[in-house]
């Protein structure tokens, strides 16, 4: 069990969680092991076989407090929620954002440039930090791609090749994210990005870091009334929250897969800590799972400049600030979206 802010992250099998007065109780084979007040709440992350009482169930939506349920690889399964908030002015500006392709392309571009953007930067710290352990002109020409896909995405305007450039960069990126494992390598060998599921160690903790942000994404956009469920550049599917995953692009790279190399890079994971299923696929065990996530939170208390705003933040409070400024944009308060750019 680990909490961060106003998120309580359930990870031990078979805890059980009631309500208590006005608090959250988290019982352990029959320990109490902690009582959250339930305002100081807004959501609870449960991961694998976590019990929640029905009285829980019922009085979270009360006190506006989201319940989600993964697997123990992250995998969503449900939500348990209130009744949605937000402006249905900004709701209906978005429905119709979304339903105009030419719109939706020009809002998709701004998440696929701050996507590619940040792939760059965190390339160029790798050349800078590591000069030593990576091959540096590998790397380079893949920065020269990316600097080339960037420009290709000023002039498109057709959402379909936009996504096809977004492809081709992300292929390219990760064609050399084994170059920026420095230490473990055997054991944490990596040969290109798969999913669904995944088939290495690597994979397998990028999967879960990008399912933990995932989450925080939706908690972003339902805080300032936005629908998680209709995005731009990836558009509508039954059970999948599209403009989460528009507006976490943008953090994938600097955020998501820098904390998974630095885990590696820093051994505070091993590889006798995953294990293969029957299936083929790579799971972590609750040991690196607590690790990762004890992890993500730190790094979400990570002091940020925002050039845009003008102010200092911890990124928790960056991931809310960005769907604010999404938006006001799409209220026509603001002329284009401000993607975020890691320096």
């Amino acid at each position: 069990m680990q909490r961060f802010l106003n998120t309580l992250y359930v990870t031990t099998q078979k805890a059980y969680l009631h309500k208590k007065g006005e608090a959250v109780e988290v019982i352990v084979e029959d320990k109490t092991v902690a009582s959250i007040p339930m305002i100081t709440l807004d959501s609870i992350v449960c991961f694998g076989n976590i019990y929640v009482s029905p009285f829980l169930l019922g009085a979270a939506p009360e006190h506006n407090i989201t319940i989600s349920f993964l697997s123990e690889t992250g995998k969503f399964l449900a939500r348990v929620q209130g009744p949605i908030a937000g402006n249905v002015l900004l709701r209906k500006a978005q429905y119709r954002a979304s339903d105009d392709k030419e719109q939706s392309a020009r809002i998709a571009r701004y998440f696929i440039m701050g996507k590619i953007a940040n792939q760059k930067t965190v390339l160029q710290r790798a050349v800078r930090d590591h000069k030593e352990k990576v091959d540096a002109r590998q790397i380079q020409q893949v920065i020269d791609n990316l600097n080339m896909s960037l420009d290709k995405i000023e002039r498109e305007t057709d959402l379909d090749r936009l996504r096809g450039i977004e492809g081709d960069a992300a292929e390219s990126y990760f064609s050399v994210f084994d170059q920026m494992i420095t230490s473990q390598k055997e054991e944490f060998k990596f040969e290109g990005r798969n999913r669904r599921p995944p088939l290495d160690n690597v994979n397998s903790m990028l999967s879960y870091v990008y399912t933990l942000l995932y989450h925080d994404m939706i908690s972003a956009l339902e805080v300032v009334g936005l629908d998680p469920a209709v995005g731009f550049m990836h558009r509508d599917r039954p059970g999948r929250l599209s403009l989460a995953l528009d507006l976490m692009e943008e953090f994938r790279a600097f955020f998501a897969d820098r904390l998974v190399l630095s885990l590696i890079n820093r051994c505070e994971v091993t590889a006798d800590q995953f294990e293969k299923t029957a299936s083929g696929a790579v799971i972590m065990n609750e040991t690196v799972r607590k690790t990762v996530i004890g992890a993500y939170q730190k790094k979400k208390e990570t002091v940020m400049n925002h050039p845009y705003v003008e102010k200092k933040m911890h990124l928790a409070i960056l991931f809310q600030t960005q769907a604010r400024l999404l938006a006001r944009h799409l209220r026509g308060d603001i002329d284009g979206y401000p993607v975020y750019i890691w320096k």
